[in-house]
C-alpha cells in the first residue's frame, strides 16, 4: 500500500471513530454502576451453577488422575482460556502439583517435547472447537498420556471433549458481555473450578505451611512465612544469668546484649523468669542492687517455640505489650534464642 493510501485510510478510520457513538450508551454514573454490579451477580450466580451441577464422579476421576501423576500437569489453553490456564497452572505449581503451562499454539511448533509418558493434560477451552488444541489432543491419545478436558457443556459432543479421558463440564451460561461474545461469565467458571481441583489436591497430598514456605521465600507471602528459628539471635548474643547473679551484673549483660531483658536461668540452663524495664522501675526504690536476679524476676515469662511462624511472635509480642521473646525447642524450658520485635519488623513482617 502506498503511503498516500495508508495516509487516506488512516484518516477515514480516525473520522470513523470520532462520529461513531456507542448504541444505548449509559450517560450517568448510576447506570455504569449497575452495568458493574449486574456483571458481578450474572458471574456469581455462575459460580453457583458450577457448584450444584458438576459431575462428582468425573470430578474425582480428574483429581485422581492428577494426584496420582507421575510427572507434571502440563495445562493448556488458548486465547483467553489460555490465559486461565497459565494461573492455574501457576496455582497447581504453588499448592503441591507440581505443573506447567504450554500454550496450544506453540505445541505444535515443538513444545510438545514438553510433554511425556507420566504427565497428565488438562486442557481448556470453553466451545471445544479450537483447531490449536487438535495438536496436543492427538499427541496425547497417541502417547496414552491422560488427557482431562475443562469445557463448556455445549462442547460435549465435540471431537476435543470425546477424546478426554475425564471431561469436566461448566453449566451453559450466557456471557455478563452484553454482546454475549467476549468470555467473561465462561472463563470466571474455568477460573474457579481450576482454583477448587488446585485446593483439592493440596489437601490430597497433605500440603503444609512448611511446604508453602519452602517454595515461597520471597515476597509477602515468603515473609510471612518466616520461621522464628531463621529471625532468632542466638548463642553469646542471649542476655542470660544465673538466679543467684547479683542485680548488678545483670544489669550489665541487660545493657550489653540491647534487648531491654535479661533472662534468668537455674543450674541447669532452664529459663525460670526474666528481667524487664519495667521490672528495674517497680523495684527502684527496694535497694535493688543489693538483691539476686531471682528476687526481682518475673516468673513465667512469654515463650515461643522456634519453628513458630515469626508472625506468630509478632502477635504474641503485641498482645502482651512486650518486646522481645525467648525461644525454645520443642517442651525444653532451655532458651536457644531470643527474637526482638524489631527483627519482625525489619524482615517486613507486620
Amino acid at each position: 500500500m502506498s503511503p498516500q493510501m495508508m495516509k487516506k485510510r488512516a484518516s477515514s478510520l480516525s473520522t470513523l471513530y470520532e462520529s461513531r457513538s456507542p448504541l444505548d450508551a449509559p450517560t450517568d454514573g448510576m447506570a455504569l454502576l449497575d452495568d458493574v454490579r449486574d456483571t458481578l451477580i450474572t458471574e456469581a450466580k455462575a459460580l453457583q451453577d458450577v457448584a450444584h451441577t458438576l459431575d462428582g464422579d468425573a470430578v474425582e476421576r480428574a483429581l485422581s488422575v492428577m494426584g496420582e501423576c507421575a510427572g507434571r500437569v502440563i495445562v493448556t489453553g488458548v486465547g483467553k482460556s489460555g490465559h486461565i490456564a497459565r494461573k492455574v497452572a501457576a496455582t497447581l505449581a504453588s499448592t503441591g502439583t507440581r505443573a506447567f503451562f504450554v500454550h496450544s499454539a506453540e505445541a505444535c511448533h515443538g513444545d510438545l517435547g514438553m510433554i511425556g509418558k507420566g504427565d497428565v493434560v488438562l486442557a481448556l477451552s470453553n466451545s471445544g472447537k479450537s483447531h490449536e488444541l487438535m495438536s496436543i489432543v492427538s499427541y496425547s491419545r497417541r502417547y496414552t498420556i491422560p488427557l482431562i478436558a475443562l469445557c463448556g457443556a455445549s462442547a460435549q459432543e465435540t471431537m476435543f471433549c470425546r477424546a478426554a479421558d475425564v471431561a469436566l463440564l461448566l453449566p451453559s451460561v450466557a456471557e455478563a458481555c452484553p454482546l454475549d461474545l467476549a468470555p467473561t461469565t465462561s472463563t470466571t467458571m474455568m477460573l474457579a473450578l481450576g482454583d477448587a481441583l488446585a485446593l483439592a489436591l493440596l489437601r490430597w497430598r497433605g500440603f503444609s505451611e512448611d511446604d508453602f514456605r519452602d517454595i515461597h521465600p520471597g515476597g509477602g507471602l515468603g515473609m510471612r512465612l518466616q520461621t522464628v528459628e531463621a529471625l532468632m539471635h542466638k548463642g553469646d548474643t542471649l542476655p542470660l544469668v544465673r538466679m543467684a547473679t547479683s542485680m548488678g551484673d545483670a544489669l550489665l549483660v541487660m545493657t550489653s546484649k540491647h534487648f531491654g531483658c535479661v533472662g534468668v536461668v537455674d543450674d541447669k540452663g532452664a529459663l525460670c523468669g526474666v528481667i524487664t524495664d519495667g521490672d528495674l522501675r517497680r523495684h527502684m526504690r527496694h535497694r535493688i542492687l543489693e538483691k539476686e536476679a531471682g528476687q526481682i524476676m518475673t516468673r513465667h515469662p512469654h515463650t515461643i517455640e522456634k519453628g513458630a511462624l515469626a508472625v506468630s511472635a509478632l502477635k504474641a509480642m503485641n498482645d502482651a505489650s512486650i518486646t522481645s521473646l525467648f525461644v525454645t525447642d520443642g517442651d525444653s524450658l532451655v532458651p536457644c534464642g531470643i527474637l526482638h520485635i524489631h527483627d519482625c519488623l525489619r524482615a517486613g513482617i507486620s
